[in-house]
């Protein structure tokens, strides 16, 4: 009757056991709800999933642990999208042609050939677009 008045399963409702008999004697949902009230019947709260164990492994994926080569599912174009990688590799690119050119590190003809050459994808990155200039010798001498 308990779990009915309750509204939970019958796992769910804790017994005092000193007052047994007491809830033995009750047969009536008044007497139920009466128990209820003072205590003798309780409703056991429900057991959730904790986050605790999830929040640790966050933070630490956070600061960059955890992400090595074992812990990768999917292949690199699934985890950063081709289109998303070429984008800021470009545009970092192009940045730093920029700084250089506002800087005059470059010259303006120099700046529009490298310019092509990064949007046809000749640079790996922006230490492989400063080694070219090194090898060309194509900064500007002061």
């Amino acid at each position: 009757m308990a779990t009915k008045v309750l509204k939970v399963g019958k796992n769910r409702v804790w017994v005092d056991p000193e007052k047994t008999d007491e809830v033995e004697s009750a047969i009536t949902n008044e007497e139920i709800r009466k128990l209820i009230h003072e205590k003798t019947i309780r409703k056991i709260p429900e057991k959730g999933v904790s986050r605790a164990r999830a929040r640790v492994l966050h933070e630490k994926k956070r600061r960059g642990r955890k992400r090595g080569p074992g812990s990768r599912v999917g292949s690199q174009n699934a985890r950063v999208a081709k289109k998303e990688a070429w984008m800021s590799k470009v545009r970092a690119l192009r940045e730093n042609l920029r700084e250089m050119k506002d800087k005059h590190v470059i010259t303006e003809s120099v700046y529009r050939q490298l310019y092509v050459k990064v949007k046809t994808g000749s640079f790996e990155s922006v230490s492989d677009l400063q080694r070219y200039l090194e090898a060309h010798n194509l900064r500007r001498k002061r």
